[in-house]
């Protein structure tokens, strides 16, 4: 599953991601993951909730957030939910085209893995491309 969280900035994206992350710390059996730009969710998320800052790692661009996210889980296989802030800044772009490959590949590699993706991305609900939408609740 791909969940895409969209709206203009201020308009409490975060806020929801977060509610959702700490609400999964109970549910989830696997592990879970959120990568972010920067280290800014620190205080607002579970310690159980593997926080990762990724400007630390100098990586730019859609292939090198999905090798990254392939890394992860080659290294544990036990992740069931990663969570993406801010995603159109991890891929370096705000390219709706570009962001809904992003989220058809991480449909695949979820699907193939037992994973599930829910990210944040600054735009508009309503002027969405349809391909987005499919994300979108």
């Amino acid at each position: 599953m791909v969940k895409l969280i969209a709206g203009r900035s201020g308009t409490g994206k975060t806020q929801r991601m977060v509610s959702e992350i700490n609400e999964a710390v109970q549910k989830e059996l696997g592990s879970l993951v959120c990568i972010e730009q920067r280290n800014s969710l620190r205080y607002d998320i579970n310690y159980k909730v593997r926080l990762i800052e990724y400007q630390t790692y100098q990586l730019a661009g859609q292939d090198a957030l999905k090798a990254f996210i392939s890394g992860l889980h080659a290294g544990n296989f036990d992740i069931s939910h990663i969570y993406l802030k801010s995603v159109h800044r991890l891929l370096n772009t705000d390219d709706p085209a570009e962001l809904e490959k992003f989220c058809n590949w991480c449909r695949d590699f979820g699907d193939k893995h037992g994973m599930n993706f829910t990210m944040t991305f600054r735009m508009e609900a309503e002027t969405a491309p349809e391909g987005l939408r499919a994300y979108m609740e």
